[in-house]
Formats: C-alpha cells, structure tokens, sequence
C-alpha cells in the first residue's frame, strides 16, 4: 500500500499500519516495494533514524516460488532487513532477505544487496560490494 502514497508522511505511516518499525525524520521515495507476508510484518522491517530511501526501492524481506511444485524442493525465504540509522538507499536498490545495512552506509543507485553491508562504507555494483570507506 504504502508504494503509492503520494506523501512521504503517508508513505511512513502506511509502512507503520503494516507493522515495520519506521524511525524518526525518515525519508522514503515513491514506488517502494515491500515483499513480505504482512500477517506476519511485526519487526521484519526496521528502519532507523534519519534513513534515506530514494525512489524505486525494492526491499525483499519474505521470498517463496508461491504455489510453484518448486516449493517442494526449495524452502521459502523468511527473513528481516534493518536500516541503521543515517543510512542512504540510492534509486533502483534491491535489497535481499537477512539483510542490514550499517549506520551511515551509503548504497549506490542499481545495486542489489545480498549481504550485510558495514557502517560508515559506500557499496555499489550487482552483487554491491564495497568502493569507498567514510
């Protein structure tokens, strides 16, 4: 719901009536998407203080091949992602299950992210990786 709210304080509290965690001066672009079982929303998201997220942003907390015969073989994704606070989510960004990006950690544009990024780095690139340390 919250990927069409027209205002950023809108978009806030439709993530907040979903149940994530959604701090204080947060920023969140248009057309987020939160891929998540929302039944079962209660701290899968946590977004600190501060946090940045620009257009675009996909975040894939849950992940399953639906009612796929795959799901016989390969068990659902049931994850979390946390945001530290002051943290920067460039346009486009896909961020993957079990997933924290560290306090004033920067993501580039394009990136997908499949694994913890440290506080205080820039990361970029598919799979991101690390370019610059702050």
């Amino acid at each position: 719901m919250a990927k069409s709210f027209p205002l950023n304080s809108m978009r806030r509290l439709g993530l907040t009536i979903c149940g994530f965690d959604v701090g204080e001066d947060v920023y969140i672009g248009g057309d987020l998407i939160v891929v998540s079982e929302l039944e079962k929303g209660k701290g899968k998201l946590n977004i600190g203080n501060r946090v940045a997220i620009a257009p675009r942003v996909t975040l894939v907390i849950d992940s399953d091949a639906n009612w796929s015969n795959l799901m016989e073989d390969i068990k659902p994704v049931r994850g979390m992602i946390v945001l530290g606070d002051d943290c920067w989510i460039g346009t486009g960004v896909v961020i993957m299950p079990n997933v924290t990006i560290g306090e004033r950690a920067i993501v580039g544009a394009g990136s997908v992210v499949t694994k913890t990024v440290p506080p205080n780095v820039v990361v970029a690139g598919v799979p991101s990786r690390i370019i610059n340390k702050k």
